[in-house]
């Protein structure tokens, strides 16, 4: 393919991708295959010979297509937003384009300077405390890593390191080895898998926080977790706080875990990976109160930020404490810029990512972000009240941003019935999750393509299912 060639397929591929997006909501959501679907329509190998480009178009659709979950339907209720725009795709174009490898300033020179201001402004958006804002003297920052999960075991290791280092300080005969054994860390039942997959990935313990009525881990059960543990000889180090968990949006009561967290010396993490795009609206603000205790902070552009994955943003308060941990140099990646190179990810790679964000905030500005969400928060509370209206079902969490989470009133069996009938009909999409030993529903609002209409027939489609589901259950 010559150049002459990619600027026609490219002019295809760009009317192909916004025809698809225009017309999403014509797709099945849920695709009706089956598991190794895929192996019997392709070939065994690779071919031998260069194949047409139009025959490799013609199998998207016969191939691809027939396989895909459209997770940017407006009927797509699953998990959490995977955010899309098209300034985000054309950025993601460009940074194909540039193909820059950015592990170094002297790499890519504005690769590095463009995600650390990038990083500036999105704090300021969300306003951290001055201590997260790098500008040109600060001590902490903001880097882009691929998924929270990798910001918390980036953190998880950092903190390791640092509380390796403040025991050895006082107790210079302790080996690694022997300290890690003491090591213990702390997060919420609730939270994400991957938190605790950060403690086996760091080889340390994890405890599971109880939490409230609310799903949310208050500053008391903590202290009570760390006294014994403490007292068992053992040595607290890091607690994961959530904001917006993943089953029902729940948010830790950072207020209450920051000072204990700072009074025992633990680092503390904040993962606000879905709800954190929301502390962009002064309304929303409210929820982050306490992240200046935070020793490191996360949250996904990438989930509802307009911002195609992967962008998921992390900031420190002190870069040193990241930098440390991770920091090699070898004679090939020696530069007089050395915090610029970026010692505060799982790769040494890093794809040009920052030019995603900037394109999305200067076409859209903080106040058509603002607008985006709070639609989005406006249309789960209009599904909510039709929850509400109906008496057959009931409402499980609180309504706070754009997850409801509901369920018939009656048996986990009977809703899971539900669901099976929802998830086999291929209308909608939802994902259930447990809540206090209860099966239940979750409806998240996820399409940036959204509207009223959607969220109408999609009830319309769960109440007509459900008088079906009654009725057999009578029958």
């Amino acid at each position: 393919m010559d150049a002459a060639e990619f600027r026609r397929r490219g002019r295809e591929m760009v009317d192909y991708v916004a025809d698809y997006l225009e017309n999403i909501e014509q797709r099945p959501v849920y695709p009706d295959v089956e598991p190794g679907y895929l192996r019997s329509l392709i070939p065994t190998e690779a071919p031998m010979e260069p194949e047409n480009y139009d025959d490799i178009i013609r199998d998207v659709e016969r191939v691809i297509m027939p396989g895909v979950t459209h997770w940017h339907s407006p009927y797509f209720y699953a998990y959490y937003p995977a955010a899309s725009s098209y300034p985000a795709m054309l950025a993601d174009m460009l940074c194909g384009a540039i193909g820059c490898i950015g592990f170094s300033w002297a790499a890519s020179p504005a690769c590095t300077e463009l995600e650390t201001v990038m990083l500036d402004w999105f704090g300021k958006m969300l306003q951290l405390p001055e201590c997260f804002i790098a500008g040109t003297h600060g001590h902490g920052g903001g880097v882009i890593q691929g998924t929270a999960s990798e910001a918390t075991l980036m953190s998880l290791l950092a903190a390791r390191c640092k509380a390796v280092r403040w025991v050895q300080a006082s107790n210079p005969k302790k080996s690694e080895a022997e300290i890690f054994s003491k090591l213990v860390a702390y997060t919420s039942e609730q939270a994400h898998s991957s938190v605790e997959r950060a403690a086996l990935i760091g080889g340390v313990m994890m405890r599971k926080v109880p939490t409230d009525n609310c799903f949310a881990v208050r500053g008391d059960i903590l202290k009570e977790m760390v006294e014994k543990d403490k007292a068992a000889g053992l040595i607290p180090f890091y607690f994961c706080a959530t904001l917006g968990t993943t089953p029902s949006c729940g948010f830790d009561s950072i207020t209450e875990l920051g000072p204990i967290c700072n009074g025992e010396n633990m680092w503390m993490h904040i993962d606000a990976a879905y709800a954190g795009s929301a502390f962009i609206c002064p309304e929303f603000r409210p929820l982050l109160n306490g992240v200046e205790f935070a020793d490191s902070f996360n949250l996904n552009p990438h989930k509802w930020l307009l911002v195609n994955f992967d962008c998921s943003t992390m900031w420190v308060k002190n870069r040193a404490d990241i930098i440390g941990a991770f920091k090699m140099e070898p004679l090939y990646l020696k530069h007089e810029n050395q915090e610029s190179g970026r010692h505060w990810q799982i790769p040494l790679g890093r794809r040009f990512r920052s030019l995603k964000m900037w394109f999305v905030f200067r076409m859209y500005g903080l106040k058509g972000l603002q607008a985006h969400i709070r639609k989005q928060v406006a249309l789960a509370k209009e599904f909510e009240s039709l929850v509400r209206a109906d008496k057959r079902f009931e409402i499980c969490a609180e309504v706070i941003l754009g997850l409801v989470c509901f369920r018939l009133k009656g048996s986990n069996e009977l809703n899971q019935k539900l669901l099976k009938m929802i998830t086999k009909s291929r209308e909608i999409h939802l994902v259930p999750c447990q809540l206090s030993g209860r099966f239940v529903l979750r409806f998240a609002i996820c399409a940036r393509a959204t509207e009223s209409r959607h969220i109408q027939q999609a009830w319309q489609h769960i109440t007509q299912l459900t008088f079906e589901l009654l009725d057999d259950a009578e029958a």
